[in-house]
């Protein structure tokens, strides 16, 4: 049987283990995981909001990090700015709701 030089099996260990920390979250970015998580709660968001016959603003736009959803853009009232609010804290996943929708 042939032996491996440490070395060689050193720097292949070391090789695999920077690759797959260049998957892992940072404080500033997502994993991959994260990233489709809060794709995957927009998307829900955005489909709740468009669903809903009470809220007659469409042009409320939804981005999200790390389960933090936050709503911008204009709505026609006050209360559909608390309706659109509401709808998306009540997406599964969503962890907190940032307001900085406006009224028009």
């Amino acid at each position: 049987m042939k032996m491996h030089n440490p070395l060689k099996v050193l720097v292949i260990t070391l090789l695999l283990a920077f690759m797959a920390s260049g998957c892992a979250p940072t404080p500033k970015s997502e994993s991959t995981g994260g990233y489709i998580d809060d794709t995957v709660i927009t998307t829900k968001v955005k489909t709740q909001l468009l669903q809903d016959d009470e809220l007659t603003s469409r042009d409320i736009h939804v981005d999200t990090y790390k389960g933090r959803v936050q709503l911008s853009g204009f709505a026609v009232s006050q209360a559909d700015i608390y309706r659109a609010v509401a709808i998306a804290r009540d997406v599964p996943g969503v962890r907190a709701v940032e307001n900085h929708i406006s009224v028009r």
